[in-house]
């Protein structure tokens, strides 16, 4: 079961990756703006191709390649308008308590119907009700339009899963990812299309030397996190893609670890309030968690 540790290492990097964000970042970035960074790094994927035994894909394949990068870039302009105009705590709690549920009913529209045993139902129910707790940082009064918002971001980032599946299922692991990285840098192109979005990038990229190199590493962080992600969606059987996506409470579980850490030996750094009952609630997911995650591995 490789793709436990890989996803495991894609989590802790996602984690980091979301501690630089949450430093780099004065609040929420303009959903167009990221959206457009973030794609924009993809094409550094590009540079393995003297190195990697490079395919090119079927028709069929192609078509997987197109919609995975499509489905990636609106996925990902979603999450981030969502979190421009709703808390996190409205939306997160969401996305990771529907993702799984929307991976599980597509892998079957997709792939056809996949049976677990008792022991792996009973490890992805645990696994979600831990990342869904450890996800919620306060009492969250979730209106209609977030929940509206939160479901649909969840659905595209369930369909960035299967769709790259079948990518993969066409393509060895590095020719697929670097095709479907090649095709989200052609997506986050036709932004520059919109003379009021040139004319945001123009205003907001004054920053400085520091912080522009905390975002590189912060991208770089990402970049290794997908990458580990999408081997691990790879390596996984079908029937665990959902599984899979429930351990994401990993994510939160070292992100926790490090603002703790940070906030308490970098105070000027990031400042975080943890109250006994946050915490309480943080160690309880842990447990959960890993409740979890021995069930599934034993």
């Amino acid at each position: 079961m490789l793709w436990l540790l890989t996803i495991t290492l894609s989590y802790l990097f996602f984690a980091f990756s979301s501690l630089g964000d949450k430093i780099v970042l004065n609040g929420p970035a303009k959903p167009k703006s990221y959206t457009f960074f973030v794609g924009i790094f993809s094409i550094l994927a590009a540079l393995l191709i003297p190195f990697i035994d490079f395919n090119f894909p079927s028709q069929i394949g192609l078509f997987w390649v197109i919609l995975e990068a499509f489905i990636y870039v609106v996925g990902l302009y979603a999450l981030f308008y969502a979190l421009e105009n709703f808390e996190v705590s409205k939306i997160i709690p969401t996305i990771g308590a529907t993702q799984p549920i929307f991976i599980a009913i597509l892998s079957c529209v997709f792939f056809g119907y996949q049976p677990l045993g008792g022991k792996d139902i009973l490890a992805f129910v645990i696994l979600l009700s831990g990342s869904v707790l450890i996800s919620i940082d306060k009492n969250p009064k979730i209106t209609k339009r977030s929940l509206q918002v939160g479901l649909l971001t969840s659905l595209f980032f369930s369909l960035d899963f299967i769709f790259s599946k079948f990518v993969f299922m066409d393509l060895p692991f590095w020719p697929g990812f670097v095709w479907m990285r090649i095709f989200s840098f052609v997506f986050v192109l036709f932004f520059l299309f919109d003379k009021g979005f040139r004319k945001e990038m123009a205003e907001e990229n004054k920053i400085s030397k520091k912080t522009g190199a905390l975002f590189i590493v912060t991208q770089m962080a990402g970049g290794a996190a997908n990458i580990l992600q999408s081997w691990s969606i790879a390596l996984v059987p079908v029937a665990y893609l959902a599984i899979m996506n429930s351990m994401k409470g990993l994510q939160y579980v070292f992100l926790f670890i490090m603002v703790v850490i940070l906030s308490h030996f970098l105070p000027k750094v990031l400042h975080e309030e943890t109250s006994k009952k946050i915490i309480l609630q943080k160690i309880i997911s842990i447990f959960i968690i890993g409740l979890g995650l021995v069930i599934l591995v034993a």
